[in-house]
């Protein structure tokens, strides 16, 4: 029940009760009713009862409103904390920009301060050059006329001035050969530690492979594997394809070699160059194992070449071809020793008119790498020298393993050429060598 109609209802009430007694007390006492009396009581009770209904609703509708405004306080708390946070963080990266922006100006003045530095110093050179000149000229522009002591000292001061630039020109030449000396060794250095590591691997392998064998030998023999021993005798069972093939020379382990198949035979190919992929500049152990790969640049390897020439009477043809695309070729009558001669190769020209490539005399020539310094010349190592390995009796016949050529700069023209492919012929070294191919096959 709501406010307002209880005080009408107490109002009305109040007004009955009035009217229902008489104005004199006793007269009121006398005949007032005990229904009228009720019916106030019970008036008055409602008026309680709505009273007190109306003050729990309010102390509800306050505890409503109360805890509304509670996390209304609480929203607002959170709001003012997040704009403190976004203040601060406001505040943090402006600092952080003007700390950016102060040592981007600090960087700036620096650089500034360099440049300036940088162009009173150029400013100074160009000074002291214009000086130098103004000297030279002045020295030039002498007269004629003068005494024989005033031309002497104007020549003599230009000739000192000659002899100063040749002295720095060549000890920047001897810095610059002393930092390659330098590179070389570390890269000698490099592959002596490197083919260490391969060599041991390859121990290794050998091993398992030579017990392998062992075992075969103990129960089918020496040759039942069907392989051929060189790349003729796959030719005469019938192979006309070139390509890689793996053969078994007699009392050798099976190895792969680049067979070419033309229409008189199968040649081995046991060195081939062609774009310069490969480094040929290794050592006795890289040689004697072989190293490239035989779909591009390779050596095949002195104990496998070796393994091949011990069966028989082998012919040796070399190819060479210029950077003009002129070809020569050489065919040699073929025998090289086993390690334990140094791997000697003997040649052989079979006609007198050929142009000899390459020459072994009638001894041979034992095969020489940087660290095994096996060359006929007594005071220097040809393959230290001339780089990569080869049958050197002198340092100035021919070497096919030599570095590939490129365009070196003029400083190192002359060096470069010394330590490229070359090869003696009639009219002197021919050292334009693009391409070469080295192959191997039986004699008849």
């Amino acid at each position: 029940m709501k406010m307002p109609q209880l005080l009408v209802i107490l109002l009305t009430i109040l007004l009955h009760a009035a009217t229902a007694f008489p104005s004199d007390r006793r007269q009121q006492e006398k005949h007032a009713s005990w229904d009228d009396v009720n019916v106030v009581a019970h008036g008055l009770l409602q008026l309680g009862q709505g009273l007190k209904e109306h003050v729990d609703k309010s102390k509800a509708q306050m505890r409503d409103v109360n805890a509304k405004l509670k996390a209304f306080n609480a929203t607002l708390a959170e709001l003012e904390r997040k704009q403190r946070e976004q203040n601060e963080g406001l505040v943090a990266r402006g600092k952080e920009e003007e700390e950016k922006e102060r040592l981007a100006v600090e960087q700036s003045e620096e650089v500034k301060a360099k440049v300036e530095e940088m162009k009173k110093q150029g400013e100074d050179i160009s000074s002291r050059m214009d000086r130098l000149e103004e000297e030279v000229q002045e020295t030039l522009r002498e007269p004629k006329l003068e005494s024989n002591n005033s031309e002497h000292t104007g020549a003599s001061f230009i000739q000192r001035l000659l002899a100063a630039q040749n002295r720095r020109i060549d000890h920047l030449v001897e810095k610059i050969q002393q930092q390659q000396d330098k590179l070389e060794k570390q890269s000698l250095h490099l592959q002596a530690l490197q083919n260490k590591f391969t060599h041991k691997r390859v121990k290794s392998h050998r091993r398992r492979d030579e017990e392998t064998v062992l075992r075969g030998e103990a129960e089918q023999g020496t040759h039942t594997t069907g392989l051929a021993k060189d790349c003729h005798d796959l030719f005469t069972q019938g192979q006309r394809a070139s390509g890689i093939y793996t053969i078994q020379p007699q009392g050798s382990q099976p190895f792969n070699v680049l067979c070419e198949m033309t229409s008189d035979g199968g040649w081995a190919v046991v060195q081939k160059r062609l774009d310069g992929s490969q480094n040929f500049n290794h050592l006795w152990e890289s040689y004697k194992r072989g190293f490239g790969n035989l779909n591009g640049e390779f050596w095949l390897g002195l104990e496998n070449i070796h393994s091949l020439s011990k069966q028989g009477e082998y012919v040796l043809q070399v190819e060479v071809t210029d950077s003009a695309g002129q070809q020569q070729a050489s065919r040699y009558a073929f025998q090289l020793d086993g390690e334990e001669k140094m791997f000697s190769l003997h040649l052989q020209p079979e006609s007198e008119g050929q142009e000899n490539i390459m020459t072994t005399g009638a001894t041979g020539l034992p095969f020489s790498t940087a660290d095994r310094d096996n060359d006929l010349t007594k005071d220097l190592n040809c393959a230290e020298l001339l780089s990569g390995g080869w049958w050197f009796s002198s340092c100035g016949d021919s070497n096919l393993n030599g570095r590939y050529p490129r365009r070196p700069n003029m400083l190192r023209q002359h060096q470069s050429r010394r330590r490229g492919m070359f090869w003696t012929s009639s009219k002197g070294p021919n050292t334009s060598v693009k391409t070469t191919v080295l192959k191997i096959a039986p004699k008849h």
